[in-house]
């Protein structure tokens, strides 16, 4: 296929169209990102200036964010997030399509969260050829959505188009490939609703 230059890569991105990760101006908003993220990672956890480094990244925050860190953002400006989220070690975010976290969100350690995809047919998924004989891939993104007050825990993958539902907990190790309702608990590889938390699930008597 003859390489054409598209007209606005990032608009692509948003309408969930095929893109292509290697034009520049793709390729240097990463490059920031993985930077930053460099920085980050590398200063001491009490140093005033390490949680404002990272924000400088985001695509849109609120000031009571907290990274724990180490952390990985792919992007960083496809990625939104609410008030008072918490993530632990490890957090990696391969926001090549947009990702929307809510309000009070909790992320243990090891979490992926992972908005690319590419075309499953080989022909489509290398099919751009530049001028000097380099072959790139297309990818596409859905997103993914977390909403209010969901707890992801330890070592779980959130694959791309996933949308996972107000105050829903997903089980450490879990593969999420598909929509969680809302107030749920969700475990499992793939991971699937298995049954809704209820006031039996208080821990009131532990206070």
């Amino acid at each position: 296929m003859e390489f054409t230059p598209l007209p606005d890569e990032e608009r692509r991105i948003a309408d969930h169209k095929l893109f292509d990760a290697h034009r520049p101006e793709l390729m240097a908003i990463k490059h920031r990102a993985h930077e930053t993220c460099r920085r980050f990672n590398a200063m001491d956890e009490y140093d005033p200036e390490r949680q404002p480094l990272l924000k400088t990244i985001l695509g849109g925050y609120d000031e009571s964010v907290y990274f724990q860190g180490p952390v990985q953002f792919n992007y960083g400006t496809h990625t939104f997030i609410g008030e008072k989220f918490f993530a632990n070690f490890n957090l990696l975010v391969m926001d090549d399509g947009v990702i929307k976290i809510g309000n009070r969100v909790m992320i243990g350690p090891n979490v992926s969260l992972l908005a690319t995809n590419h075309p499953l047919i080989a022909e489509e998924r290398l099919a751009i050829t530049y001028p000097d004989g380099h072959t790139s891939m297309w990818e596409f993104s859905q997103g993914i959505t977390i909403e209010d007050e969901v707890w992801i825990a330890a070592n779980v993958s959130v694959l791309d188009g996933v949308r996972i539902g107000r105050g829903a907990v997903i089980g450490a190790g879990s593969v999420v490939t598909r929509d969680i309702p809302a107030g749920w608990l969700a475990f499992g590889t793939p991971a699937r609703p298995i049954r809704q938390i209820t006031e039996q699930d208080s821990r009131r008597d532990l206070l």
